[in-house]
């Protein structure tokens, strides 16, 4: 299978227009089509030869996003499920914000972190995405905008998939949607979460990026953490925990804590009071997540009031915290939720 054209950096470019015996400014013209006019097809790049063009077609394919479902939201969320080459299917969300559009982007096909309340895991994981699989997914995304001259202001890597497990294609990923001279997204515009692999907390701290970082950490102890999240016992709780203050003093930038309420299980106010004890040296931001319901997990909801008597506990200790506000609830948006549907009907 010929490689995906969004697979390269402008600097893979300019290293394959010099292996091809083109000149080095094709390169930029080349990556201007694809980030700036956000073409489709090589013949659409009317500024270059047509020998070039034919050695494009020849050496490289474009990322085929088939819309398998769109869903639409009353409050202007976006859900797609997209079909890929191999016959698997991935999800993307365009979520609309007062201060603008935020893209919510898969890593991988499934997932293998096994966190209980989540559907992403169901299934496991099937394969990584290629870089250009990501990519693909925000130039699908701003190719909608642009029909409302709108454009992708924040990108979030918190589709289905582990970021940090599959790391090189994440990166390079994020090393294209900077690039001034591509789609130009702000680094402090682009959070990626991680459920806590620990060699690559360290990695992704030594990069010096100003790309922010997010820990799914759900539960404020070991104990607890390993039920629900059976990563950590690969990576225990105290290792994420010291691999987060290295990423803090190396970068000097705010950590956000995803902290999902799950009714019973970790919303308790003594399970909020030792949150609160954990976090009371840190440099972070939690963000309370009442759990999505799945038809195939046993867990409900936590009730509103005890929602905010835990936002209240971790504000009175200190601790800088919000509740998430609730988007695309009415078509399934939480992760691995329309995929998981899409499976089992074709399993039928």
């Amino acid at each position: 299978m010929k490689p995906f054209i969004y697979d390269y950096s402008l600097e893979d470019l300019q290293a394959w227009v010099q292996e091809n015996n083109e000149p080095a400014f094709r390169a930029g013209q080349i990556f201007d089509w694809l980030y700036v006019k956000r073409v489709s097809s090589f013949e659409e790049m009317t500024n270059l030869s047509k020998g070039l063009r034919a050695k494009l077609n020849d050496q490289f394919s474009f990322v085929t996003l088939s819309e398998i479902t769109k869903l639409q939201s009353k409050d202007g969320t976006v859900k797609f499920l997209f079909g890929l080459h191999d016959d698997h299917a991935i999800e993307t969300v365009i979520m609309r914000h007062n201060y603008g559009n935020s893209i919510c982007v898969t890593t991988q096909v499934g997932c293998r972190i096994g966190c209980t309340f989540c559907a992403s895991t169901l299934g496991g994981l099937k394969r990584n995405l290629t870089a250009g699989e990501i990519v693909a997914q925000v130039v699908q995304a701003q190719k909608i905008l642009d029909e409302t001259n709108e454009r992708v202001s924040s990108i979030v890597i918190m589709g289905s998939g582990e970021p940090f497990e599959n790391y090189e294609a994440t990166m390079k990923f994020l090393r294209i949607m900077i690039h001034e001279k591509g789609l130009n997204i702000g680094q402090r515009h682009i959070t990626v979460s991680t459920s806590g692999i620990v060699p690559n907390i360290y990695k992704f701290a030594d990069e010096e990026t100003q790309i922010n970082l997010a820990i799914s950490i759900h539960a404020p102890n070991d104990k607890l953490r390993s039920k629900l999240m059976p990563v950590n016992r690969r990576f225990p709780f105290d290792d994420v925990m010291k691999s987060l203050h290295y990423y803090m003093e190396k970068t000097g930038r705010r950590i956000t804590f995803e902290y999902a309420l799950i009714g019973g299980v970790n919303d308790r106010p003594e399970h909020a009071e030792e949150l609160a004890n954990v976090l009371k040296d840190m440099m972070c931001h939690v963000n309370l997540i009442p759990v999505n319901y799945v038809p195939e997990r046993n867990y409900v909801r936590t009730p509103r009031k005890d929602i905010f008597e835990f936002q209240r506990i971790l504000a009175d200790k200190g601790v800088n915290v919000t509740i998430r506000r609730e988007q695309g609830h009415d078509i399934a948006a939480a992760c691995g939720q329309l995929r998981a549907k899409h499976m089992e009907s074709t399993a039928r």
